[in-house]
């Protein structure tokens, strides 16, 4: 526990400005992000007697060990910027919204050349139009179902639609009229690309359109006497009537709302939000707050607004009723953001968040309480619909709660910690007969699993060619972690500071200007909104209070030398091997012994069974790309990008054995000459030479011996490395 004092500012050092804080524990990791409109009259509120403190504000000014501060131009632009540093960090004293379930939307790609209309979930991507949140992908799917005979979207995948690209025929939802079949040329991008825009309009609420269209052309058939066109017209007009029935209109038409309602108390509150569309409830959401700082109702509701729309959603593509692009010049309205906002108390800051969200929206946005009328009525159904949710949370939560803290405080007696392990990393090895060998780290933390901490690694061993076996592998694992956390520890660490406020070490010419905790303190530049100042928490950053290895005694002694070789002494250290569930700790003879029905054992063996799974899933990877590239490695002469090519070309090897020479040489970059080498080595007409694999050389996927794990890219699955 610190003392608050140690870190404080010295006076005249915090700028009196708007502008957003972090504070940050002893390794570094934020723990707390905030604005304020005067930087210093709101960070001297926290240096005050601790007594005269929340007591979760004294927690929070005793967990940090510093305080950092960047100063911006409005409020505005600290209302953005806190948004962005709390979804960054995630800090764990800022209030936590969680959904009470992932919500599907409906997706349209408008910035494929080809849209493809797909129940997408998660975070939203640019370029993509959303509709919903959908309680269920069922109810979705029966709406796209019934819209698809109107508007014949694409709704296959890349690979479906590559492959019926390639053999020239279509999928069965091309064959029953359900696909306009753009993948063989029955339709072009454009006259596809108008179509998806039609089929937005319609689920935007513009519905009448194209019913009045669809009466007007049976009309026309059935004058004609073509009396099955009209028949199927009037199939199509009952289709998109069905669509439309299943959202209820509730306020009146070209109604764009969103109804926001909270219920809680001192520890929790539940918020539900209505989408209002057209004056039709297009979708449902929810959330449960965990109130880990001190705040009212009205601070909720301006973290809600940041939650809900700080992504900004996903602008439409600006085009005109034909289909064309429209002019630069016309500005498209972000439909993510609604006309109204309507909430149950207005947020302190109700001008800022309005601007905030007009300017997201390119229209204005009025934020306001619903006094009278429909819209009042239907915020307190949006009201009693919060208060059954947070009633339901507390049913599940009472046990859930109570179970993970006593599996913590079971495997602090039973290890004799001095405190819970309240962040736990379990790690295993995956190899087939000492090849493509891996290992996994995965991370619990308040007995829940974090997948966004979770990192693989390529195990390389002494000569590249892998460990000699799992202790092996387990010692060099852990090595290669605990090595990072000591550099990027190290990179953490900032010089002290002169009685000027400079750095003592640093260059008069090179040092910035630096806060009391040595961070940089510095306005952003114009067309800047709050640039991040000082370093970024590394990946491996933080350290565990437990780790766990998948094994018995050879296992752990193996691990507990790696750590030794490091000088880490504050990481408890155990085993638990499959056999018995036995637990085995460092330098023991016998191991220690858990009640089966021990909720600390089970707490275990989930992060090892966790491990466990993650380490295969990419070994088999691995495993599978390698086999696959080693018939094509053979070919003299022939390197990685044209392996590629030939593989992305025509999908498999088989698919390419059953290829004439012709089709091979038609690959961009290959000649006759190669096509032929290809086609002998693969059908077994010529000798291959000996494959011979240096420590080098790296598989398909991008998991080589180079270097230790990284993150994903955002847009990829959770815990998907690279090294």
């Amino acid at each position: 526990m610190a003392d608050p004092a140690t870190y404080r500012p010295r006076p005249g050092q915090v700028p009196d400005s708007p502008g957003v804080y972090r504070f940050r524990d002893e390794h570094g990791r934020v723990v707390y992000v905030g604005k304020a409109k005067s930087l210093r009259s709101r960070l001297a509120s926290y240096f005050q007697d601790l007594s005269a403190l929340h007591p979760r504000t004294q927690q929070m000014v005793t967990t940090a060990a510093s305080v950092e501060w960047t100063v911006v131009g409005t409020e505005v632009e600290a209302l953005a910027l806190e948004y962005s540093w709390i979804k960054e960090y995630d800090p764990r004293f800022n209030v936590k919204y969680r959904d009470d379930k992932s919500y599907p939307y409906l997706a349209v790609t408008l910035a494929d050349e080809f849209p493809r209309v797909q129940v997408m979930r998660g975070a939203k991507r640019p370029g993509t139009r959303y509709f919903g949140p959908y309680g269920h992908a069922w109810a979705i799917r029966e709406t796209v179902d019934l819209l698809l005979r109107v508007f014949p979207v694409r709704t296959c995948s890349a690979g479906v639609f590559k492959r019926a690209a390639q053999s020239g025929r279509p999928c069965l939802l091309g064959y029953i009229d359900k696909c306009s079949a753009p993948c063989v040329g029955r339709i072009g991008a454009d006259e596809h690309r108008a179509l998806a825009q039609d089929f937005c309009d319609f689920m935007a609420g513009d519905t009448a359109r194209f019913v009045r269209r669809l009466e007007r052309r049976m009309k026309e058939a059935s004058a004609a006497l073509e009396f099955e066109a009209a028949a199927r017209l009037r199939d199509d007009i009952a289709a998109l009537q069905r669509a439309t029935e299943k959202n209820a209109v509730v306020l009146p038409d070209g109604t764009d709302a969103d109804v926001f309602a909270l219920v809680g108390d001192e520890l929790e509150a539940a918020v539900q939000v209505f989408h209002v569309r057209g004056g039709r409830i297009r979708g449902q959401r929810g959330w449960v707050v965990e109130k880990v700082e001190d705040v009212g109702d009205d601070e909720l509701v301006e973290h809600l607004l940041q939650q809900v729309y700080g992504d900004g959603g996903a602008a439409p593509v600006p085009r005109s009723s034909d289909g064309s692009r429209r002019p630069e010049r016309e500005a498209p309205v972000n439909d993510a953001v609604p006309r109204e906002v309507l909430v149950p108390v207005l947020p302190p800051d109700t001008d800022q968040v309005s601007a905030w969200l007009s300017a997201m929206r390119g229209a204005r946005v009025s934020v306001r309480v619903p006094q009278r009328g429909d819209k009042r009525a239907l915020a307190e159904t949006v009201r009693r619909n919060a208060e059954h949710a947070l009633a339901l949370h507390r049913t599940r939560r009472a046990g859930d709660l109570t179970t993970r803290s006593q599996a913590l405080r079971e495997i602090q007696e039973a290890l004799a910690l001095d405190s819970a392990p309240l962040r736990i990393e379990c790690y295993d090895i995956s190899t087939t007969q000492g090849t493509h060998q891996v290992g996994s780290m995965v991370v619990f933390e308040d007995g829940l699993a974090r997948k966004s901490e979770y990192r693989q690694f390529a195990v390389r061993g002494p000569d590249g060619d892998g460990a000699r076996d799992d202790t092996a592998a387990i010692h060099e694992v852990l090595t290669r972690r605990f090595r990072r956390y000591l550099e990027e520890r190290s990179r953490s660490e900032r010089p002290d500071l002169g009685e000027d406020g400079a750095a003592d070490d640093a260059a008069p010419e090179t040092a910035a200007p630096r806060a009391a905790t040595g961070t940089d303190v510095r306005e952003p530049r114009s067309g800047e909104v709050g640039a991040e100042v000082g370093e970024r928490g590394g990946r491996f950053a933080y350290p565990p209070n437990l780790v766990v290895v998948d094994g018995g005694k050879p296992q752990v002694e193996a691990a507990a030398r790696a750590l030794a070789e490091l000088g880490i002494e504050d990481v408890a250290l155990c085993g638990l091997a499959k056999r018995l569930e036995e637990v085995w700790l460092p330098g023991e003879d016998y191991p220690v012994i858990l009640e089966r029905s021990s909720e600390g054992l089970y707490l275990l063996q989930r992060a090892r069974d966790e491990a466990h799974r993650f380490a295969i899933r990419l070994h088999r990877k691995r495993r599978s790309k390698g086999m696959t590239a080693s018939a094509l490695d053979d070919v003299p002469g022939l390197g990685p990008t044209r392996r590629a090519a030939l593989l992305s070309h025509f999908g498999s090897v088989a698919r390419l054995r059953r290829a004439t020479v012709e089709e091979v040489a038609a690959v961009p970059g290959l000649g006759r000459r190669t096509a032929q080498a290809v086609l002998d080595s693969l059908n077994g007409t010529q000798d291959a030479p000996e494959r011979v694999r240096t420590p080098a050389t790296t598989e398909a996927d991008g998991t080589g011996a180079g270097e230790d794990a990284e993150p994903a890219a955002p847009a990829s699955r959770p815990g998907m490395l690279e090294p």
